[in-house]
């Protein structure tokens, strides 16, 4: 884990350095999804400070397991609007709010943490017409949810989150993020937040201006079979 750890933060490196950034403007959020608990104290004790979930059962005990630790919680995952205050009750950041049916359950959970809740708009990033694919909200949607988002008490609107379409350019998918991004940008100058980029597209990502990007297999190898 250790030695995955450190290539990835080499990889995440020398992508800044391609276009001229540091690596400091990029937080590497790792995904522990079906690892044990265990491992999220590995992972701190190795400097990790944001961890990823996307099964809120999964994460929730995860989440009260190790408390004591000071990580900051994300959920990735798509979001049940009958679970949005169960989450919100432990999580730190939301990146998967991809509509508006979502808010007030977020809001209340925040509420009842004593917390606001930093949340990102999913974008989808799949192709006109491509079908079935990833979740979010077609980017001409985006600022409407947004700005749902930042009139909503409880909840602080960081930014905007992608994942590349299957099979597609990953490349293409974050300039497009990068577009929307900057959409949102100019309708709060402090949802400076873009996160992208996984196990295999991280450079990418970083290229096109990710600050977050949330890695899984590369740091902590092939997921466990969950029956």
């Amino acid at each position: 884990m250790e030695r995955n750890l450190a290539a990835v933060r080499v990889r995440i490196a020398d992508a800044c350095t391609s276009v001229g950034r540091s690596p400091d403007e990029v937080t590497l959020t790792v995904v522990t999804k079906f690892f044990p608990a265990s491992d999220v104290r590995l992972l701190a004790g190795l400097g990790v400070t944001d961890v990823g979930e996307n099964r809120h059962q999964e994460a929730e005990a995860k989440a009260a397991e190790t408390r004591d630790l000071g990580l900051r919680w994300h959920f990735v995952g798509t979001l049940q609007s009958n679970k949005a205050a169960a989450v919100a009750r432990y999580a730190d950041v939301v990146e998967s709010v991809d509509r508006a049916k979502l808010l007030t359950g977020l809001a209340r959970g925040a509420a009842e943490r004593g917390a606001e809740l930093d949340c990102l708009v999913q974008v989808s990033l799949d192709p006109p017409g491509a079908g079935e694919g990833r979740a979010g909200v077609e980017p001409d949607g985006v600022l409407d949810l947004a700005e749902r988002v930042a009139g909503t008490g409880g909840l602080r609107l960081r930014g905007v989150m992608g994942v590349a379409p299957l099979g597609g350019d990953p490349a293409a998918a974050f300039a497009r993020l990068a577009e929307v991004a900057a959409d949102v940008r100019r309708l709060d100058p402090e949802a400076t937040w873009v996160s992208a980029g996984m196990s295999a597209d991280l450079e990418e990502a970083v290229r096109a201006g990710a600050t977050h990007v949330r890695i899984g297999s590369a740091v902590l190898g092939r997921r466990p079979t969950i029956k």
